[in-house]
């Protein structure tokens, strides 16, 4: 156990305690410090989280614990939220040792963005340091990747002036106030990027001060399932609607800002950054476009995390039975939701079916706790509703209204319910053939099942009852079928000459801009579709656009024609250089696999033959 040690600061990194025990010691060299603290003159220091964590708890004492070193002075705590419960174990167990695969496993080396090979200050937070505790030290926040303000102040970090890579890989940089720059004069950025980065800085503070096993990348997920349902970007079926999403995230941000944060979207890609963020969980994001994502939401990372899990779009069952009539009204008996799309407005339709026979429906999804009392359309109303319906009336002593009022209906629907229940009390009495009589009693339950229906549903749910009546009893049949609905006015029908000619022009132009482009783009129906939002047409009715469809078969690639016109662009580039064209160059700048560019390069070497002949003819 050491004699004294340099207790942290608050938010210090254990990296800048030990860089000023290192100081304070007197120690020359810093091998007799790494000895001393970690018991081994091996270890390697690291800046941000560090390794050797259960020997460092030994030589400090009972007054920490690896868990409170980790989340309090490390930035373990910015990813910590965003890792499945297993990757986090894995984690606690590595800086206990000897730290391999720690920062692979936090992915700072593959998936890395805006990294920092620098040491970062702010100004008026070193000065208020060197007030209180006599000397300035490594803040944490102030290290994260992607965060270049201040949480505390609003400024703009500054780079310490000693470069980490030119410095031993043992040596440990203790900030000298002597060589920080405390002046508040500011760095020009963009207003609009400027308030963008003090939010984002101001979450990712708030993210080291959440609890390391509290959340995980798995109840992330769910959260975020919550918002975008509330933005109305989740579908019936659970699903991300990944188009829209990508418009509004893009349109939140100024021009230039995600680009400069190496956290552009490339919508063509089916594993772009957005959309793992929103749909995998076996992918892990960087927690620097995990708060681009809060932004976006319009969350802080404490409103975020109290968001319950998502239930869907009516909540967790089981759902309360609102059947007036029943004596289990608003009790909660009704264990599933049969959840269905509304065609036109593509909002969830749920459908609630009680063992009393009373079946209800709504459009969701719910918002308030109240909505589930709430009923959108009555679909059936059961042989329990309809003996209440018949015991009220039996009485004589309710007028329509009350009765209406009682079982939670208008005075409408009571009529209609009492006059179907006539019609087949009649049809019961009189005298008509067996199979007649049962078809009819079943066609008039089954209208009296399903009010909503329209005489198509009625014919499908019913078919043999509604082609026995045709043939039989006509007049009867279309005398009980619901009213006819009136169609809506066909759409004006469309010239496809007309459409023929302005898609010709604009496919034209585009791919015009699209050859010039200097990193080339593949020519696909699919890629002119997108771009010019006719993709739906292009693939339902080419062939009714003639010539549109001429032009395309002309200009599209094939995977092998667009690796050729890519390499010939790769090698006018050299040729205009004046550069040697060297084929297996040719083919690591076009990025081209091996098999398939054994199969171009003999086109590729007639190009080249032409071209020289080319300039020198000229």
């Amino acid at each position: 156990m050491l004699p004294f040690f340099t207790n942290p600061y608050p938010d210090e990194l254990m990296y800048s305690a030990i860089a000023r025990y290192h100081f304070y010691s007197g120690n020359i060299d810093f091998k007799d410090t790494l000895e001393e603290v970690f018991q081994s003159r091996t270890v390697i220091p690291s800046v941000e989280i560090g390794s050797h964590f259960s020997v460092l708890v030994e030589q400090f004492g009972s007054n920490y614990s690896v868990e409170s070193l980790l989340a309090k002075h490390t930035i373990y705590p910015f990813y910590a939220p965003f890792l499945s419960k297993n990757r986090q174990k894995e984690l606690l167990h590595d800086v206990q040792g000897d730290g391999k695969g720690l920062y692979i496993r936090l992915g700072m080396v593959a998936g890395g963005i805006c990294k920092k090979d620098w040491l970062c200050y702010c100004p008026e937070c070193a000065a208020n340091d060197i007030d209180q505790y006599g000397e300035p030290y490594i803040h944490r926040e102030h290290q994260l990747q992607g965060i270049d303000f201040c949480a505390h102040h609003e400024l703009k970090l500054k780079k310490y002036p000693v470069d980490p890579s030119k410095q031993s890989r043992i040596e440990f940089i203790r900030f000298d106030k002597r060589s920080l720059n405390l002046s508040m004069i500011q760095e020009v950025e963009p207003k609009e990027f400027e308030a963008i980065q003090i939010a984002l800085a101001k979450k990712a503070y708030q993210l080291l001060q959440v609890p390391i096993d509290r959340f995980s990348r798995e109840s992330i997920n769910h959260k975020y399932r919550v918002l975008l349902r509330e933005h109305k970007l989740i579908t019936t079926s659970n699903r991300v609607r990944q188009n829209e999403l990508y418009k509004a995230f893009k349109s939140k941000f100024p021009k230039g800002f995600l680009v400069k944060y190496e956290s552009e979207i490339d919508v063509d890609d089916e594993y772009n950054w957005l959309r793992i963020i929103t749909r995998n969980l076996k992918r892990h994001s960087h927690p620097f476009r995990h708060l681009l994502m809060l932004y976006f939401l319009e969350q802080d990372v404490d409103s975020f995390l109290q968001v319950e899990t998502d239930t869907g779009p009516f909540g967790c069952g089981p759902w309360p039975c609102l059947n007036k009539a029943a004596n289990h009204y608003k009790e909660c008996v009704i264990p599933e939701v049969n959840v269905t799309r509304d065609f036109k407005s593509k909002a969830p339709i749920g459908t609630f079916e009680c063992s009393c026979g009373f079946i209800y429906a709504r459009k969701g999804p719910d918002r308030l706790s109240e909505d589930k009392y709430r009923i959108g359309r009555t679909k059936a109303y059961g042989d329990v509703w309809k003996a209440k319906l018949h015991e009220l009336t039996a009485k004589g002593m309710y007028s329509t209204r009350l009765i209406a009022n009682i079982l939670g209906v208008d005075t409408k629907t009571v009529k209609r319910q009492l006059s179907l229940a006539v019609k087949i009390e009649e049809l019961s009495e009189k005298d008509f053939p067996p199979k007649l009589h049962m078809y009819r009693n079943q066609l008039l339950k089954g209208i009296q099942l399903y009010p909503g229906f329209s005489r198509t549903q009625i014919r499908k749910c019913f078919s043999k009852e509604y082609m026995y009546l045709y043939r039989h009893d006509y007049e009867w049949l279309f005398d009980q079928l619901p009213i006819v609905q009136a169609k809506e006015k066909p759409k004006s029908i469309v010239d496809w000459g007309i459409r023929d000619r302005e898609y010709l022009s604009k496919v034209k132009q585009l791919y015009k801009e699209l050859i010039e482009i200097d990193k080339p783009i593949r020519i696909t129906i699919s890629i002119i579709g997108k771009r010019l939002g006719i993709l739906s047409n292009l693939v339902k009715h080419l062939d009714k656009l003639q010539q549109t469809e001429k032009y395309l078969n002309k200009i599209t690639e094939s995977t092998l024609q667009f690796q050729i016109r890519r390499c010939c662009k790769i090698i006018d580039s050299m040729l205009l250089k004046k550069e040697p064209v060297l084929l297996w160059k040719v083919q690591r700048i076009g990025a081209v696999k091996s098999h398939h560019f054994n199969e171009i390069k003999s086109h590729l070497e007639v190009y080249i033959r032409t071209k020289q002949e080319v300039d020198d003819y000229e």
